[in-house]
């Protein structure tokens, strides 16, 4: 098993994902440093990315990594929140202004958030938990709240990848 595979499964239970969470500050300012060029997820191979949203309460920017699923030309990425009761808050920003700035090796990218529902997002879904079987974990974690997925699609003009 790889080690992108092992951490993968271990990284949905609930000791490893509050370590995680230690981890993201140090991911973003890692990839804040070098541009979106490095960050901790895509030196296991992962694909990885920098949002940054409009707050929706401060409109002020907000960045975020996350992890990604590449799909039709489009980043689609997940409001897991580590598995916890109440959404993550990008999320909302994204809801409230679904308007926000993917970077991605390098590049900035301008994209269009757009929440996936019904059998799209089950298709997704499925999808995702094969690249990070967590989760599922964080799924079952978060009490009776469904997960957000978002696909983020390049705004015209723009070449995305």
């Amino acid at each position: 098993m790889t080690i992108t595979r092992w951490i993968s499964k271990v990284s949905g239970k609930p000791l490893f994902s509050r370590l995680g969470q230690g981890v993201v500050p140090l991911d973003l300012a890692l990839q804040r440093r070098t541009g979106g060029r490095i960050g901790l997820m895509r030196l296991l191979g992962v694909p990885h990315l920098l949002l940054t949203t409009t707050g929706r309460k401060t409109g002020q920017p907000r960045s975020v990594p996350l992890q990604y699923l590449p799909q039709n030309g489009e980043y689609v990425v997940v409001a897991s929140n580590w598995g916890k009761p109440h959404h993550a808050a990008w999320s909302a920003n994204l809801l409230a202004n679904p308007d926000a700035l993917v970077t991605d090796r390098g590049r900035e990218i301008p994209v269009r958030a757009r929440l996936l529902s019904g059998q799209e997002r089950e298709n997704v879904w499925q999808r995702l938990t094969e690249q990070w079987p967590a989760y599922d974990d964080y799924a079952a974690r978060a009490d009776n709240r469904q997960i957000r997925l978002f696909a983020l699609a390049p705004k015209e003009g723009t070449d995305g990848r």
